[in-house]
Parts: C-alpha cells; sequence; structure tokens
C-alpha cells in the first residue's frame, strides 16, 4: 500500500501547508509546471518525487524530470504527463500511448481545473490536481490525495489548501 499526494502547476511555490500533507505521503507525483527546482528539492527533504516538467518549467527541471513519465506503483500502471487532455479530448502524444497501452491511471496537469474523470473508452481513471501554486486564473489551490493497494486506487481526497 502506497499513499500518493499528487499537485500540479506550483509554478515555484511550495510553503507549510503543502508540506504538512507531503509529510503524510509515501511519494509526492508532480504533474508539471513545478517553477524552480527548489520545490522538488524541498519535498525531496521529506518524501521521494515523481514528476514530469511543464510548459514554464526551464533547462534545470527539465534535465532532472521527463516531459512523460510511465511507471507502475502497487500493481497500478501510471502515465503522468502536463498537458494531456481529457476523455474524448486528449493531446496527441496521449491518444498514440492510450491506443497502444492504455494505463489504469492516467494524470495531467497544465488547466489549473480540478478534474477527476474515468475514461469508459480506455477503462482508465483520469486524475487532474487543479494547481496548488498562486499563479493561474484559479481562485482555489488544491492537490489530490489517494491510496494504490494491489492494483486498486481507493481513498481519493480533495486537498482544498488556501485561496490565493
Amino acid at each position: 500500500m502506497k499513499k500518493i499526494l499528487l499537485m500540479s502547476d506550483t509554478h515555484g511555490l511550495v510553503d507549510d501547508f503543502m508540506l504538512k500533507y507531503v509529510k503524510q505521503a509515501d511519494e509526492v507525483w508532480h504533474a508539471g509546471d513545478i517553477g524552480t527546482v527548489a520545490v522538488t528539492d524541498e519535498i525531496k527533504k521529506y518524501k521521494p518525487v515523481r514528476a514530469v516538467y511543464g510548459n514554464i518549467d526551464g533547462a534545470e527541471i527539465r534535465k532532472e524530470f521527463p516531459e512523460v513519465q510511465r511507471f507502475i506503483v502497487e500493481d497500478v500502471s501510471v502515465l503522468l504527463i502536463h498537458i494531456g487532455g481529457y476523455p474524448n479530448r486528449y493531446a496527441q502524444i496521449v491518444r498514440k500511448i492510450l491506443v497502444l497501452n492504455p494505463p489504469k491511471l492516467f494524470i495531467s496537469g497544465h488547466s489549473h481545473i480540478l478534474k477527476i474523470m474515468y475514461d469508459k473508452k480506455y477503462n482508465l481513471l483520469h486524475i487532474n490536481p487543479g494547481a496548488a501554486g498562486k499563479k493561474g486564473f484559479h481562485k482555489q489551490r488544491t492537490m489530490v490525495r489517494f491510496v494504490l493497494d494491489k492494483g486498486d486506487i481507493r481513498d481519493l481526497e480533495v486537498i482544498e489548501l488556501k485561496t490565493r
């Protein structure tokens, strides 16, 4: 069993409210637009980090994190990308992956809009955790946490941080 904290679009922000939840997780996943390596470096002081770079991320972050990550945790296959789209409107790179080998869990960021949706066509759960940072049009900062356990994705919880 692994407790996962999922965030995106921090845009250079990591604060005590976020770190409270980081400390409760087994792993932290970041769906891009990290902003600066100081964010992931701070999180790594407490927990392992899996991340992808986003469209605002510079060379330093792109050197450390890939555009796309594919991995398995607790028998759950995961696809992590920053700009991925949504069911019936996936980005081209994502559509190619889904046709060949769909994951059980697809995660993207970018939109700053929290969405958790099931895609019947590809039999996968899609999560966009919204934005944990303060930059952007969103009013509420959000993250998502959940448990992966022997092939199951359970105990999904939306975390609302202090408003912008």
